[in-house]
């Protein structure tokens, strides 16, 4: 891809210099960050448009994402630190549901299915209301 028939393209063709005197080509276009735009002299809006057609020209995958200039100066404390909880996973099995359901019709098994989640959740519930008394 040619840089400077690119900025034409999408109307820019006015900073196809300014890439040009800094050696800009398609080998580092993905690596352009707002503030590197920037001191090439381009506006604000140009910019923005700019950073879009070259999102959209490294089809957006992550490793050809253009980082701006806020995104560089986020604190590295500024996400706080992961809370730790405990938790318990209970699964119940149908012992037999595997050659049960090849001698069972599908809708016959589907019932099956069914009536022992009735009775799991059932049995959860009259477990979490004795909890609470």
């Amino acid at each position: 891809m040619d840089v400077g028939g690119w900025l034409r393209g999408l109307g820019l063709g006015q900073y196809e210099s300014a890439f040009i005197e800094n050696a800009v080509d398609t080998d580092v276009l993905a690596d352009l960050t707002e503030g590197d735009l920037e001191k090439l002299g381009i506006p604000l809006g140009d910019r923005k448009r700019l950073i879009k057609a070259i999102k959209a020209t490294a089809g957006g995958s992550p490793s050809a994402l253009i980082t701006s200039e806020a995104e560089e100066k986020v604190p590295s404390n500024y996400f706080p630190a992961a809370e730790r909880r405990h938790l318990t996973v209970m699964i119940c099995d149908l012992v037999g549901s595997t050659a049960l359901s090849a001698r069972l019709d599908p809708e016959d098994m589907g019932a099956v299915i069914d009536a022992f989640q009735a009775a799991c959740a059932r049995i959860t519930l009259a477990f979490a209301l004795r909890r609470e008394e």
